[in-house]
């Protein structure tokens, strides 16, 4: 994929567009390690959610730009401008939960795409996709502890979900890096690939993908998410009739003819 298919949005600081039926938002900051600003923030929520009502678009990969990082959280550069008062925090940290929720609420598969450093932020927002790929050079952190900062309970949440609260607390407490290996022993990423195969991966993963039914695709993601909350808060008859819904569909005719003639379906997500 040539980032040159994609539009430029925050000063070019975040790309984005669809390609192959795959949407892409890149953090195109790299000679800051793709560190993100409040407007990096804004622009990339505002593109997840225009890609997530396109039918066109059968997933999205998220990536950072430049190879040595994938996301390395907040730019601490902009602090004083940022974030030096109450309401700018305030403000802040709105951005941040629009952008991470609208990642991880987007009804399609979402695939983190991660070279060299994953910091902060970054984790925040690979936790908030739904698979993560990786390079065995990678290097994973959270150091809210090094910096005196707060983190809130959705994204603590999220890593749980994948970690466990030993790791979650280790994580934390630490603040230190974890290795690629590391990180998949934990559950944290899905695959740990070595840098020079990651790229074909990926694209090999996104087609296969793409290629799925998305109804199908988009009952498990709902199913999954409801599995996060508390009981009382899952909607339980929405998803059945998610459920019900594939078996109604156009697709599950073509998904039974098609295995019947032995051919590839060709799904159309209605």
């Amino acid at each position: 994929m040539k980032f040159s298919q994609l539009n430029e949005y925050a000063d070019g600081n975040i790309l984005a567009g669809v390609v192959e039926a795959t949407g892409h938002i890149v953090i195109n900051n790299p000679e800051r390690h793709n560190a993100v600003s409040m407007a990096m923030y804004q622009a990339a929520a505002e593109q997840v959610n225009a890609m997530a009502s396109d039918d066109e678009v059968r997933l999205l990969m998220i990536r950072g730009a430049g190879g040595k990082a994938f996301a390395s959280g907040a730019d601490i550069s902009k602090f004083e401008k940022e974030r030096n008062s109450e309401e700018q925090v305030a403000a802040y940290q709105a951005a941040t939960a629009k952008f991470y929720s609208s990642v991880f609420n987007f009804p399609k598969p979402t695939i983190a795409y991660i070279q060299g450093y994953c910091i902060g932020g970054g984790m925040a927002l690979a936790v908030a996709c739904d698979l993560r790929i990786c390079e065995d050079k990678s290097r994973f952190a959270v150091p809210a502890a090094k910096l005196g900062l707060g983190y809130g309970f959705e994204g603590v949440s999220r890593l749980n979900a994948l970690v466990g609260p030993a790791m979650v607390k280790e994580i934390f407490f630490t603040a230190r890096q974890f290795s690629a290996q590391e990180a998949y022993d934990m559950g944290l990423v899905n695959r740990v690939l070595p840098a020079h195969m990651l790229a074909a991966y990926a694209a090999d993963y996104s087609r296969r993908i793409a290629e799925n039914a998305p109804m199908t695709m988009g009952s498990i993601k709902a199913i999954t998410q409801d599995l996060q909350k508390p009981s009382t808060e899952r909607d339980l008859d929405k998803l059945a009739e998610m459920v019900k819904a594939c078996f109604d569909s156009e697709d599950y005719i073509e998904g039974r003819r098609a295995f019947m003639e032995k051919r590839k379906p060709q799904f159309k997500g209605r």
